[in-house]
């Protein structure tokens, strides 16, 4: 199963192994307090699209689709994140604020439309 979580909220039992998907650590975590099992840095979006994305809502479509095309090159790293979910629990960090609109969230949407959804959700 692979879960969605901000990196900010208190790590629990059932996250599981924690992968945090930013390219950028976050500010004021400690490594202690993200309890982060592996940092996987090169699945989230290049500087160059997260800098054009800027949070702006509006752009959240295109950004979708842009990260997806980054995507197409990473295989092997989606490929990690689903092993991992038929081992257990896998639960992808993100630090941003908004919960709705991230690269975690896109993610696990590609994961779930591409992937065993027995051990997705």
């Amino acid at each position: 199963m692979i879960t969605i979580k901000r990196i900010y909220a208190e790590p629990s039992e059932t996250d599981g192994f924690r992968v945090l998907v930013d390219r950028l650590w976050p500010r004021g975590m400690t490594k202690e307090k993200a309890k982060v099992d592996l940092w996987l840095k090169e699945i989230a979006p290049t500087t160059e699209l997260r800098k054009w994305f800027g949070h702006d809502l509006k752009r959240w479509p295109d950004f979708i689709e842009r990260y997806q095309e980054e995507l197409k090159t990473k295989s092997e790293l989606l490929t990690v994140l689903v092993d991992r979910a038929r081992q257990g629990t896998a639960t992808l960090l993100f630090a941003g604020r908004d919960e709705n609109h991230n690269e975690a969230v896109i993610l696990h949407r590609l994961l779930t439309q591409a992937g065993d959804n027995s051990c997705i959700a």
